[in-house]
């Protein structure tokens, strides 16, 4: 279950991990209570701040993908950390000083998720060169651990010091937790990273990248449903503010403790997640399962009556969830060429970040418009008709059974 931490380059990447997330777990629920505090808890305006955050994915992580296939992932990320770092200190700065104004938490989201829409794909495809082939479903499984253990402490405490010392400190102490994973990633060794051979730097290796996407219907599909899913379904960025806020009339803790919930469910799907990599590839099936389940339950949770029920609902939508992103991930990872793993899998972050800009504001149009459960109940008939349509579509264009999609794993490329 926990095979990858053998690697030592791997440790130490998880343990700075662990500390920088859960500042930026901070971080995340503070700036969405500011947005709320500074816009007289607007729904819109929450949106407009998330859709701001992961507008850049859409410009940036393709090229980001071409970035990581040719250089150095461990000192483009220390780079990239490091930037981040800077963002969080100077949004602190703005609002511990009394000055920070909407726009200017907007200014500090899109340029936030500029670092955020390279360094997400770069990290994901640096993974594999910690571990080797055969642990990269582990280490994703065990990576989603992490961030999901994070997501339990990071709100609980940021729920907390909002109350106590106010959302500016919040952001100072995110900043300061950037130390851990860059110290990490200052002590691997080089010399044992599973490190394939650079892409040269020639013109087209964008296009190629989409190109040999193209070529294989498993990955359009594949890419497809979580486009789909992630946009209209995992909105909880925006959502659980709005619900806790203008639903059930709780105050920072109170959104706290559910974004808390949620993360109870995503890190128990984490760890099952875990388990499973130790019986070989990842089934389709588990793919599937999970986006039905996931919507099913999203369903469910709109139309829950109490902020107790609404919350226990989050921890089995939670491991749903981790079920289908964790799948969705390693299948990628795994059936795809070395040298375009990089490309590839900026286009999975396209496609999994990428429709926060659309989600965004419609789920805040969504909740202003129709009440707060909207977005839930929404985001769940979407994920339902999407898993459905996909596996149907996938069937029917390789002409394969339902059984037998159900059992199969994915197909390593040849080179």
């Amino acid at each position: 279950m926990f095979g990858s931490l053998r690697e030592r380059n791997y440790r130490l990447f998880a343990s700075g991990q662990i500390v920088s997330l859960i500042g930026t777990w901070m971080q995340r629920v503070a700036q969405d209570w500011l947005v709320l505090e500074l816009s007289g808890k607007d729904p819109v305006a929450l949106g407009i701040a998330a859709a701001l955050q992961f507008l850049p994915t859409l410009f940036l992580s393709l090229w980001a993908g071409v970035l990581a296939d040719r250089l150095d992932k461990r000192k483009l990320l220390m780079l990239l950390q490091a930037s981040m770092g800077v963002c969080a200190l100077g949004l602190g700065l703005l609002d511990v000083t009394g000055v920070a104004q909407l726009w200017q938490v907007y200014i500090f989201c899109l340029v936030l998720g500029c670092f955020s829409a390279v360094e997400t794909p770069v990290r994901q495809s640096f993974v594999i060169e910690m571990v080797g082939k055969s642990q990269v479903t582990n280490a994703v499984a065990l990576n989603s651990m992490t961030f999901n253990l994070a997501r339990i402490v990071g709100p609980a405490i940021a729920g907390v010091l909002i109350t106590l010392i106010g959302t500016g400190w919040v952001f100072v102490l995110n900043f300061a937790s950037f130390v851990g994973v860059l110290t990490g990633l200052a002590l691997m060794d080089a010399t044992r990273l599973h490190r394939g051979t650079p892409a040269p730097r020639e013109r087209g290796q964008l296009l190629a990248g989409l190109r040999y996407v193209r070529g294989r219907p498993d990955l359009v599909m594949l890419m497809v449903l979580v486009f789909l899913v992630s946009t209209f379904g995992m909105t909880f960025f925006t959502t659980l503010a709005v619900a806790a806020a203008n639903v059930f009339h709780q105050d920072a803790s109170g959104y706290g403790l559910l974004s808390t919930m949620l993360a109870v469910g995503t890190l128990a799907g984490a760890t099952m997640a875990a388990r499973r990599s130790t019986r070989g590839r990842p089934r389709l099936r588990m793919l599937f399962i999970g986006g039905l389940v996931f919507g099913a339950l999203e369903i469910i949770l709109g139309v829950m009556p109490t902020y107790l029920a609404f919350g226990l609902m989050l921890i089995p939508i939670g491991v749903a969830l981790m079920t289908f992103t964790t799948t969705a991930n390693s299948t990628v990872q795994l059936s795809v060429s070395p040298q375009m793993r990089g490309r590839v899998m900026g286009l999975y972050m396209l496609v999994f970040l990428g429709g926060n800009p659309i989600g965004g504001p419609l789920t805040g149009w969504l909740a202003d418009a129709f009440g707060g459960r909207a977005p839930f109940i929404a985001g769940g008939i979407v994920s339902v008709l999407a898993t459905t349509v996909c596996a149907l579509i996938l069937m029917r264009r390789a002409n394969i059974p339902l059984r037998s999609l159900l059992h199969r794993r994915p197909t390593p490329d040849p080179a």
